[in-house]
Formats: structure tokens, sequence, C-alpha cells
């Protein structure tokens, strides 16, 4: 039978920091992610969803990051530690 995905998305990662004064999140990959992916991120009182515009790994652009990469995301809205990241 195939795995479902519902509107929550599949599971690809999560959060291990958060520059507050630049909006970047550090995002631990538990799977693939590439530029112009649509993301939700949820946690706490947060939960929302955006398009990746740009992605970074060690200040270096990229257009996308494979399992086990940590990438800085430029996110929307203040984010913590331990949040979980899914793919729509």
């Amino acid at each position: 039978m195939p795995e479902q995905t519902f509107e929550e998305g599949k599971l690809i990662g999560k959060i291990s920091h958060y520059f507050n004064n630049i909006k970047v999140a550090v995002v631990e990959l538990s799977a693939p992610l590439k530029k112009g992916d649509t993301i939700r991120i949820a946690g706490g009182e947060t939960d929302f969803s955006q398009t990746v515009a740009s992605m970074e790994d060690e200040h270096q652009k990229k257009e996308k990051a494979k399992k086990g990469d940590s990438v800085g995301l430029k996110v929307k809205e203040k984010v913590r530690e331990g949040y979980k990241v899914y793919k729509l």
C-alpha cells in the first residue's frame, strides 16, 4: 500500500538553531530538500507553511540539499530548536 501523505506533509528534519536577528533557521535534514519546495514548520504555538526561497550551507547558496545536511533557511516566523520541518 503506498504511503499516504496528508496536509501535515512528510517529516524531513528539525530545527537545530535559530538566528533571531537575521530570521534564519538551521535545519538538520533527514530527507532531501530543494529550492522551490513548500515546507511546513510546526512546534509549540507555531505552525506555518512557506516556500524555500533560498538555502545556504556554510554561507554557500545551494539549490538542493541531501539527507544528513544542515542548511540555513530564511523563515517568515520565529521558530525554536526542536520544531519539526515537513515537506508538503
